[in-house]
């Protein structure tokens, strides 16, 4: 049989102290923490760009289907809900000097304002131009 040499354990460096294994926790602990922190904030970030994709799809929705064609296109304001999601479009003239007296203008510009808000609040806000059909002096 072989023989081992076997170190005494009641020697006062045969093992770790408290205080060592104390800070070996705490430092454990720390990075818990930190690794906890980072995923919580990715976890906010994630859900901000779906809210954002939400609404964006939204509005993309609406210009498609709530605005009506252009032939039939009139200044003013429409309002609706979709899947939970307000939305608001303004219909008005983009600036002045579009109107021309005694013209026959077969189309104006008109500023299209979409505003579009989620159940939890946050909005969106579009502004895009359409052509109006003239009207006859």
């Amino acid at each position: 049989m072989s023989q081992h040499a076997r170190v005494p354990t009641n020697r006062s460096d045969a093992g770790f102290t408290i205080l060592e294994v104390l800070i070996a926790l705490a430092v454990v602990a720390i990075a818990i923490v930190a690794i906890g922190y980072v995923m919580s904030t990715n976890v906010r970030g994630v859900r901000a760009l779906e809210d954002h994709v939400a609404l964006m799809q939204t509005a993309q929705t609406v210009l498609t289907t709530a605005i009506p064609p252009r032939k039939e296109m009139a200044p003013g304001r429409l309002a609706g809900q979709i899947r939970d999601y307000g939305w608001q479009v303004d219909i008005g003239p983009v600036g002045g000097g579009w109107v021309i007296d005694n013209a026959d203008v077969a189309w104006i510009p008109e500023l299209v304002k979409i505003r579009v808000r989620s159940p939890s609040g946050a909005a969106i806000d579009l502004e895009t131009v359409r052509l109006m059909r003239g009207q006859k002096r």
